[in-house]
């Protein structure tokens, strides 16, 4: 069992829930290396004493807060718990809100909360209250040295804890160029809309993450293989240059592109029911680049069935 990253309590009204926390991420990065590409040796990386310039090891760096240039406080860990004991040990329930209230743009990172010694009571008290009021707690926590705002969620047996973000840690979107909210403005008319509404509704099946996954790290990992088989571990690739008579996309027929979609949808007989569905041959990268080429040219008398996009980190 993976070790906990905080231990404390719930707090709700006058009543405590001792839980333990746990990280819900589990990340599948690719590990990449740097390297000096003069003669491929590994890059190292020291801790500098910046006045000396010797290595320092790790049981000698502590940390400071600079509160004028070149004067620090040190801050152990003890004093970052004692200037507010009750923060750090605490998730501290201030609200019950509404979850679609909360636009997704302010979640951040989820955590597992499981209760600790004396806790399972209380802890099945608040799960089966949130469910039943259909709400969230908003609460506040310090992990590490940052206050959070966070959500408390019930997902099946366990209490997810979701970090939000302050209002003041996301920006305005004022200055970006979006198009207009009127549809008129926007050069859409309500044909394509019906016929976007059938393709989603051709698309549309019922939640299953098991059937996603990085399908991205798979292909690099099958051109790792290509290369060293053909002994080109050590060759750069150099990026192609950009196609000059990039097609715009303000001339492409979309009301055709929309119609040929819901064709296709119609041609693979419907949605998936199940996460044992045979995947669909991959084609290179090569090959899908063209296919989008021959989609979006105006007058094109066939398209490739593009892939899903894939959806980004909430």
């Amino acid at each position: 069992m993976q070790r906990s990253l905080w231990k404390g309590a719930i707090s709700f009204g006058l009543v405590h829930v001792p839980v333990q926390m746990f990280s819900a991420e589990d990340h599948k990065d690719l590990d990449l290396t740097m390297v000096d590409k003069r003669d491929f040796a590994p890059i190292g990386y020291k801790r500098i004493n910046k006045d000396t310039g010797k290595e320092v090891e790790w049981d000698n760096i502590v940390k400071a807060y600079e509160y004028k240039p070149d004067q620090y406080v040190v801050l152990s860990p003890e004093d970052l718990k004692r200037a507010n004991v009750k923060a750090t040990q605490t998730i501290d329930i201030m609200a019950f809100v509404n979850a679609a209230e909360v636009p997704l743009i302010y979640y951040e990172q989820p955590y597992y909360l499981t209760p600790d010694k004396g806790g399972d009571k209380v802890y099945a008290l608040l799960r089966e209250t949130l469910n039943r009021s259909g709400m969230i707690a908003i609460a506040q926590v310090v992990i590490r040295t940052k206050q959070h705002l966070v959500a408390l969620i019930p997902m099946d047996d366990m209490i997810l804890l979701n970090t939000l973000r302050y209002p003041d840690e996301l920006r305005k979107p004022d200055e970006l160029d979006l198009p207009a909210a009127n549809l008129k403005r926007a050069g859409i008319t309500e044909k394509e809309v019906q016929m976007a509404l059938s393709l989603v509704k051709g698309m549309t099946e019922k939640w299953d993450p098991r059937q996603y996954h990085d399908t991205y790290q798979e292909d690099v990992l099958a051109l790792v293989k290509k290369k060293i088989k053909a002994n080109q571990t050590k060759t750069i690739t150099e990026p192609e240059p950009e196609p000059k008579d990039q097609v715009s996309a303000q001339i492409i027929d979309l009301m055709a592109l929309l119609k040929q979609s819901v064709s296709q949808k119609g041609e693979r007989g419907g949605t998936r029911d199940t996460p044992a569905r045979k995947a669909a041959p991959r084609r290179s990268s090569t090959t899908a680049a063209k296919s989008r080429s021959v989609s979006a040219a105006p007058g094109a008398k066939s398209a490739k069935k593009s892939a899903a996009p894939r959806r980004a980190r909430a």
